[in-house]
């Protein structure tokens, strides 16, 4: 591979970035056209890696792209977000389930330290947080596959727990969630940590899916 072609791609992954940053916060609206002659001028780059980021976003589902016109922001959809909760509440129960055996004390102080700091932090950096949280009480599960999966998804959620916790006034429920989940790992309960994760994760889901459809 060219040195010109991993800069190429490089590039591509620093616009996706970007784009999806503005996509999460709702700087750029959903539906929102995503013309890629006016993004290369945004990001002062060719239109090769604003197609390239394009692609890699629409493989996220945050992007919806058409032929011959670049694409849009992908609109807030219920069957997307039904979906990813399922998949998260299924992947996620599999994880605490296998890394809770294995987790050290230490490994619950950081997650517990990390929900410190969500309680204090700015809306911009939840989804950061909170994916951290989870995380750090799934990696001793050893599964560094199911974990990449979590993450990816949790990338994706970023999107409706935002809008979740600003539309909803949810922020509290899910710090309080944060910490029974924590206890229950300092108590090694894993059924205990398997079900409060599965509710955490399903309850917020089917919050945001009900306001939605009554809008």
């Amino acid at each position: 591979m060219s040195d010109e072609h991993t800069k190429r791609g490089d590039r591509a992954q620093q616009i996706q970035r970007l784009i999806r940053d503005a996509i999460i916060t709702g700087e750029l609206a959903p539906g929102s056209a995503l013309r890629q002659e006016e993004l290369a001028k945004t990001y002062a780059s060719s239109r090769m890696p604003i197609r390239e980021a394009l692609r890699l976003l629409s493989a996220e589902g945050l992007v919806q792209l058409i032929p011959n016109r670049g694409g849009i922001v992908a609109p807030i959809d219920l069957n997307d977000i039904r979906e990813n909760f399922e998949m998260r509440e299924v992947s996620e129960t599999l994880a605490i389930r296998l890394a809770l055996p294995h987790l050290s004390n230490s490994q619950i102080d950081r997650a517990a330290e990390i929900q410190n700091q969500i309680e204090n932090c700015a809306i911009e950096d939840f989804g950061r947080l909170n994916k951290a949280f989870h995380l750090t009480l799934y990696e001793p599960s050893n599964r560094p596959r199911l974990i990449a999966h979590i993450g990816s998804l949790h990338d994706i959620a970023d999107r409706y727990l935002r809008f979740t916790l600003q539309q909803l006034n949810y922020f509290d429920r899910s710090s309080a969630d944060h910490k029974a989940i924590v206890e229950a790992c300092y108590k090694r309960d894993q059924d205990g940590a398997v079900k409060l994760t599965s509710s955490h994760i399903f309850d917020a889901g089917k919050t945001l899916e009900s306001y939605l459809r009554n809008m």
